[in-house]
């Protein structure tokens, strides 16, 4: 199993990243370079406790379908996700948020593990941490520059 922990602080409120975080409609505009859409469950608006949504998404060249359903909820300072059907073994994502300061840092805790026993496990540390962290970073700008806007 591999772990990504990102850090991003944002000047916003607590409660304005946490539901950025949250929104279908701005995750999908993250990642747009995927071609990721909602395409059942929640498709809009902010998910909520024990709602899900089914994201399609093109990466590597081929298109993936995952489930993910909010397993915790305690706003305005924590959510997980975690996938309930796709093409991982596991996918757990802890969203943290902390007020510091007039300022939010919002944490970011991914688990994930591979399919495909040893060539997962290579996979994971060949290729796949990297381009998750980075598709995690990418996000989290998105979410930073709408927060901050006036």
């Amino acid at each position: 199993m591999s772990i990504i922990i990102i850090k991003t602080i944002v000047n916003a409120p607590i409660e304005k990243c946490f539901d950025l975080a949250r929104s279908i409609d701005l995750h999908v505009q993250s990642m747009r370079n995927s071609n990721e859409k909602a395409i059942n469950g929640r498709q809009s608006g902010l998910i909520e406790l024990n709602e899900s949504v089914t994201w399609k998404a093109k990466h590597f060249g081929i298109y993936f379908r995952m489930t993910n359903k909010i397993t915790v909820m305690e706003l305005p300072n924590l959510f997980i996700d975690e996938m309930i059907k796709g093409p991982f073994l596991k996918l757990h994502h802890k969203h943290q948020f902390k007020t510091v300061g007039l300022k939010t840092e919002m944490t970011d805790i991914f688990e994930f593990k591979a399919p495909l026993g040893i060539l997962g496990w290579l996979a994971e540390r060949l290729f796949l941490k990297r381009y998750l962290e980075k598709l995690l970073i990418e996000r989290n700008k998105v979410i930073k520059l709408e927060a901050e806007k006036p």
